[in-house]
């Protein structure tokens, strides 16, 4: 690997990309081998001993704390380079305007959405003064504008001498950033390909075996039957008591309390066999919209009524019993008990439903019998049903969790990000799963980060952009650039095509 390059790591979920790194980082040790670091053998015990040789890693999953700022997560066991307050400051904004990354070091970051959280942690890791960076899935989270400003960073990064070991799965984007591949299946290394020459196709089949899936879904099974309708959805910052009935006086008191409106008077409808998608950058209400509906935040006013009955007011566990089933956006913190092994996590969510439970007693055989299936039927690569859930991998992470919320059959499915982080195989499974639950007459609703996923699958596509639904959009003949535009704020109404070339209008 040469100073100044992007090299990039591909390989299936499970291949030992993220063990690798970890050994890297020193955060595992190895049995054998050896690491050279600028020709010097590096012996990394800790990540303390990666740090002081100058390697920095950004996580597929955050390690930041939500209960301090970003000036506190930034300088936290870092102190002695420049101190906590002014000096820290000053040097953080620096390496902010620097790079673009516009972070703001005074915010909670449990206030901040999931890309934000992803430029404090790269900061974070250049304030460490780190010369080689492991990006682990960077792009996950991004969308298109985001992802180029990333991968402009990377360029100017590179021009100041600095190695970037950058794993993702969206070969494209490998591709057009990396100066050298290496491709890894099941903890060995298969082969090396060269960007400029290599295309996506022969490097899917390099990686998994097979050529690159695609999303698209051509037939539609949309029905008349309107399963999902949310009317006048409105959520503030600090919760209002009681419910108005009236959008204008939540204004005024959001004013009069100097609030802001996290959703703004939000309306929606999804029809049996109809998926939804929800386009935009993150932070700009998706999350709220989608707890919300699970009955993790109350609304200051509007309605949501499932199948006909109203659930505005209902707890989160009967929504569950219900019949939705829930992909969260981050599987850390609302997907898994970490610490728990598969069965267990099997359970979370369903405690009440079978084959979890029998009666009012819990059936641990049944759970642990239908996990035996998941694993099977959904290819959770693991050793056994025993293994805590943190020793998975991401992408097997996220496929137990699509196997869980897929078992009970439900009548909707909020899926937040249901492909972050996994293979190409993996995603090809996952889409197939959610069509054919869709020609059974499931409703979804489909929150991506990934455009191409967004458009391939929906059968109806909203543009979301600060707490606000500003544009919709035609999937059979909308851009990614198109609807990239819309999700920062350049467009809204109904996106169409030009003929003068496919700008919105």
């Amino acid at each position: 690997m040469l100073r100044g390059t992007v090299h990039a790591l591909v390989g299936e979920n499970g291949a030992g990309k993220s063990t690798l790194m970890k050994i890297l980082y020193g955060m595992q040790r190895p049995d054998e081998g050896t690491i050279t670091l600028d020709g010097e053998k590096a012996d990394l015990h800790t990540p303390a001993d990666a740090i002081r040789l100058g390697i920095g890693m950004v996580h597929q999953h955050f390690m930041l704390a939500d209960n301090l700022t970003v000036l506190e997560n930034i300088v936290l066991g870092a102190e002695g380079l420049h101190g906590i307050g002014g000096k820290a400051r000053a040097k953080i904004i620096a390496i902010s305007d620097a790079y673009g990354l516009g972070v703001r070091p005074d915010l909670l970051v449990e206030d901040l959405g999931v890309a934000d959280r992803q430029r404090v942690e790269i900061l974070k890791v250049l304030y460490r003064g780190a010369r080689t960076l492991i990006l682990d899935e960077p792009t996950a989270v991004l969308v298109p504008q985001e992802v180029e400003a990333l991968f402009a960073n990377l360029r100017e990064l590179k021009s100041e001498g600095l190695t970037v070991i950058f794993i993702s799965h969206k070969l494209g984007e490998v591709l057009s950033v990396a100066d050298a591949i290496t491709v890894i299946r099941r903890g060995t290394t298969v082969g090396d390909a060269d960007p400029k020459s290599v295309t996506v196709k022969q490097l899917a089949e390099l990686m998994v075996g097979s050529e690159l899936p695609s999303p698209e879904t051509r037939e539609s099974t949309v029905t008349t039957e309107v399963l999902l309708k949310v009317e006048g959805l409105t959520l503030s910052d600090v919760g209002l008591e009681p419910l108005s009935e009236s959008s204008a006086l939540i204004v005024e008191e959001v004013e009069a309390r100097d609030a802001r409106l996290l959703l703004d008077n939000i309306s929606l409808t999804i029809h049996k066999g109809e998926i939804l998608g929800i386009a935009g950058v993150e932070g700009n209400g998706q999350s709220e919209l989608v707890e919300a509906i699970m009955g993790m935040r109350i609304p200051d006013a509007g309605v949501i009524t499932l199948d006909g009955a109203d659930i505005t007011l209902a707890p989160t566990r009967k929504r569950r019993e219900d019949g939705i089933g829930y992909i969260p956006e981050d599987r850390h913190r609302h997907g898994l008990l970490l610490e728990g092994t598969l069965w267990e996590n099997r359970i979370l969510g369903h405690v009440t439903e079978k084959p979890n439970s029998r009666g009012a007693l819990l059936d641990l055989t049944a759970a642990r019998r239908d996990t035996e299936r998941i694993v099977k039927e959904y290819d959770v690569r693991t050793p056994g049903i025993e293994v805590t859930a943190a020793s998975l991998s991401g992408g097997n992470q996220q496929k137990l969790i699509v196997g869980r919320e897929m078992s009970h059959l439900p009548k909707l499915l909020i899926a937040a990000h249901p492909t972050r982080g996994v293979d190409v195989g993996a995603q090809a499974q996952i889409w197939d799963q959610i069509r054919q639950a869709r020609r059974e007459g499931l409703a979804v609703l489909l929150i991506s980060a990934d455009l191409d996923e967004l458009i391939g699958l929906s059968d109806t596509l909203r543009v979301m952009y600060r707490g606000r639904l500003v544009a919709d959009a035609d999937p059979a003949t909308v851009t990614p650039e198109e609807l990239g535009s819309a999700m920062t704020g350049a467009a809204s109404g109904h996106l169409e095509r030009t003929d003068a070339g496919g700008e919105d209008r």
